[in-house]
Parts: C-alpha cells; sequence; structure tokens
C-alpha cells in the first residue's frame, strides 16, 4: 500500500515539474517577445521624435523679399515676379530648395509650385524666368510653367551647383513668375495679396503673406519695389 503511494507521489512530482519546466519556457518566449516588442516600439517613438524635431527645426527663414514691376500690353503697371531671399533658419539641418515646395494662395489661384532648375552655366544667375515655359520657342525652352519656381545661389560656402542651404552663410534667391503663376500675362496688381507657405522635405514650413504696392505710379519696367 505504502510502495503503490509512492510510486503515485512520484509521477505527480514529475507531472509537476514538466508543467514548471513548461511554464518556464511559455514565460522565456514571452518575455522575449516583450522585449522585441519594447525594441520596436522605442525605435519607433525614436524615429517619430526625430521626425517631428525636422518638421519645426529643418526650414527656412526668409531674409527679404522684392517684386519686379511689369509693363503690361495695355500699359497698366502690375508685379510679374515675386524674390525671396532665403537662409536656413537657427537649428536647421540642410535643407534643399530641389526638394521644397511651396504653396502659393492669392486672391484668385492657389497652386503646389516644384523646383524647376533656370541657373545659368557658371550657376550665378538665371535663365530668362519671364518667360512662359509651356509656350517657349527658345532651343533650351527657357521659362517657368504655373507650377514652377526657381532659385539660385547668392552666396553659397561650398558648391553652388546644388540648391542647398547648410550653412547660416548661404543665401539662395527664389523666383516666382507670377504673370505665370496666375494664368494672367501681366502677375499681381495693385493692392494683391498673396499667401505663400515654403515645406521643405522634412515638413518644416515657412510662411510668409506680401501685399503688392498700393500704386506703382512713376515704377518703369523690370524696376524692383519692396514688398
Amino acid at each position: 500500500m505504502f510502495e503503490d503511494n509512492d510510486a503515485d507521489r512520484g509521477q505527480v512530482g514529475i507531472g509537476t515539474l514538466i508543467v514548471f519546466i513548461a511554464m518556464v519556457l511559455v514565460a522565456a518566449i514571452a518575455a522575449g517577445v516583450l522585449v522585441n516588442t519594447a525594441g520596436f516600439l522605442q525605435a519607433t517613438a525614436e524615429d517619430a521624435g526625430q521626425e517631428s524635431v525636422d518638421k519645426v527645426t529643418n526650414r527656412m527663414d526668409i531674409v527679404s523679399s522684392h517684386g519686379i514691376v511689369n509693363k503690361t500690353g495695355d500699359g497698366s503697371l502690375a508685379v510679374d515676379s515675386l524674390n525671396l531671399t532665403v537662409r536656413m533658419a537657427a537649428g536647421s539641418g540642410s535643407v534643399s530648395l530641389e526638394s521644397t515646395t511651396i504653396k502659393y494662395v492669392s486672391d484668385s489661384t492657389a497652386r503646389n509650385l516644384v523646383y524647376n532648375d533656370e541657373s545659368t552655366a557658371d550657376n550665378t544667375g538665371l535663365r530668362n524666368v519671364s518667360l512662359d515655359r509651356d509656350e517657349s520657342t527658345t532651343e533650351d525652352y527657357a521659362g517657368l510653367n504655373s507650377t514652377n519656381f526657381a532659385a539660385y545661389a547668392l552666396d553659397d560656402d561650398d558648391d553652388s551647383s546644388f540648391p542647398v542651404l547648410n550653412s547660416q552663410a548661404d543665401r539662395f534667391e527664389i523666383v516666382i513668375n507670377t504673370s505665370v503663376v496666375e494664368g494672367n500675362a501681366k502677375g499681381l496688381e495693385t493692392g494683391d495679396q498673396v499667401e505663400l507657405e515654403l515645406t521643405s522635405r522634412s515638413g518644416g514650413s515657412t510662411q510668409v503673406i506680401l501685399t503688392m504696392p498700393q500704386q506703382l505710379a512713376g515704377q518703369q519696367d523690370d524696376d524692383p519695389v519692396p514688398l
């Protein structure tokens, strides 16, 4: 009788040990899954955090702005070019103008503009961006269309062949042909207002509202006017 009880107890002990080992294995697997999940979540959080920082910091500052006067076919004056001098914002990483978009909103037009390379061969200026690229008759198809902006280096510490702001000393000038964007062959008239939002590849944005002068009397064709 006692021998039978000892056998039963031995069997129960072995069964308990097997259950215990199984529980340890399950716990170990679960712990491994939790560690992997925690690592994944941490990496995701770090990436999201960096993206959020980039959206805030990787952007441009507008140093100055001016327009170029255009004498239209009927003799009236308008502003057919917007020129913005930009630099890196404080604390910003490099900003490529090739990957920058500009949201253009006026009283009559809303468009998203992308970079178009209209730099001269020596990268110190632009070709004739007053032309409508879609109607250009030049051999090199110079000009901008209604969804383009151009840019060139005013001061670039390194390689001005690429429109990249990567130093606080860098200055680039962004040019928008308003007569082509507006599609009216003249541009923005006196008192008109346009809102621009410049967004870098990482999502950092800069907004500016430009108001055209209330009068252009006395101005000549191609004269610059402060905005």
